[in-house]
């Protein structure tokens, strides 16, 4: 959101970004030109008629910001908030497109969100998913139109691609992760597997950057492996992309994603990457055996058979860094601006009318290669 945010705004366009939080300083850089609105309404309920009360008054606030601030068009993102704007915007005459960002075949928003969301998604003026099994989730159960936008993988400008595949010099290795310790991501599974190969490869330790509610349990975990002094845990680091390059192999162990920008960053910084092929994200993102490798989900003795030969062959790894950067290009913020482009001038020219449900960005490396040369043009 913010990625696009400024984006937009350096184009010269009136962007405002409208959070349910009480103004809370925004976790990334966003240009002087976009306004923040906090509308402080963002709270735990006790008991369900207190959570009813706020989410009237939630989508009260949201309709009174939203006509108040005359948009040509809003954007919303994430499942419940899709669902509050929706209610908030019925008959505004405004176009609203709502973004999921998570596999909803794994994610379980509760019986009473998820009825909401089947019903009220048919308003929207179209569903932007990042992968083509999310829509197909919807249409299996709803009739809703769609596009497919993934999200833009950008890097600092420093960030030459000419640092990926380059093998650091010094006696240790490291093997990174990143992520919020919650369940979704499977920490315990990637402790399970590093457990059964640490022994046979003393020089290498584990980082896992951030934090979460299962930390302590994580840790636990890691002590009764016996992992002590081979896993580090540092919480949320300021500079992500810093520790990501100062590492030698990437792994995603998550249960489930949308479109993990985890994995794009590693690969951005120049990192073989290791990913279980869980829905969804990381198909769409790893050429497998190009720029690194996907494995069977939650598979413990496959996720460890993968690692332990990454962590054998420099060359190996050598070889995936030196084409992993190339996810910068195939999912640059130029190409995925033209994406938004081409859905904003349809949603222009067919106002009033349905916009056909398609699939506008590649799924394979062929049709990334195709896309890209059309592009060039």
């Amino acid at each position: 959101m913010s990625l696009l945010a400024n984006a937009w705004a350096e184009q010269g366009r009136e962007v405002t970004i409208v959070t349910l939080d009480h103004g809370v300083p925004p976790a990334y850089p966003i240009q002087p030109g976009v306004r923040i609105e906090g509308l402080g309404l963002l709270s735990e309920s006790k008991h369900l008629v207190e959570g009813l009360m706020k989410n009237v008054r939630r989508v009260q606030n949201l309709r009174r910001t939203i006509h108040k601030s005359r948009p040509d068009v809003v954007i919303s993102f994430v499942d419940v908030t899709n669902v509050l704007t929706l209610l908030a915007t019925r008959r505004l005459g405004i176009p609203i497109i709502v973004s999921e960002r998570v596999d909803p075949s794994q994610h379980d928003i509760g019986p009473i969100w998820n009825c909401l969301r089947l019903f009220l998604y048919r308003f929207a003026e179209t569903v932007v998913c990042q992968t083509p099994s999310i829509p197909a989730w919807f249409n299996r159960r709803t009739r809703i139109k769609w596009c497919i936008i993934p999200n833009p993988v950008v890097v600092p400008c420093a960030l030459s691609m000419s640092e990926g595949g380059q093998i650091k010099n010094r006696s240790g290795r490291v093997l990174i992760a990143m992520g919020r310790l919650t369940s979704q991501k499977g920490f315990d599974i990637l402790l399970e597997a590093f457990s059964a190969i640490a022994g046979a490869h003393p020089e290498w330790s584990l980082t896992i950057l951030g934090d979460g509610p299962l930390k302590r349990r994580l840790e636990t975990q890691a002590d009764f492996l016996g992992l002590q002094g081979r896993v580090c845990f540092p919480g949320e680091v300021s500079d992500p992309l810093s520790a990501l390059r100062a590492a030698d192999l990437f792994v995603l162990s998550s249960r489930f994603e949308g479109f993990p920008n985890a994995l794009c960053e590693a690969m951005a910084c120049g990192l073989p990457a290791v990913s279980f092929n869980c829905p969804s994200g990381p198909a769409d993102i790893i050429r497998d055996g190009i720029d690194g490798i996907l494995v069977a989900p939650e598979n413990v003795p496959a996720l460890a058979t993968v690692l332990d030969r990454l962590m054998s062959d420099a060359q190996e790894r050598k070889r995936l860094a030196l084409r992993a950067p190339e996810v910068t290009t195939r999912f640059s913020l130029e190409s995925i601006l033209l994406l938004w482009e081409k859905l904003f001038e349809e949603l222009t020219r067919c106002k009033g009318h349905q916009i056909i449900s398609r699939n506008d960005f590649p799924t394979s490396s062929n049709e990334t290669e195709s896309r890209e040369k059309k592009i060039a043009r």
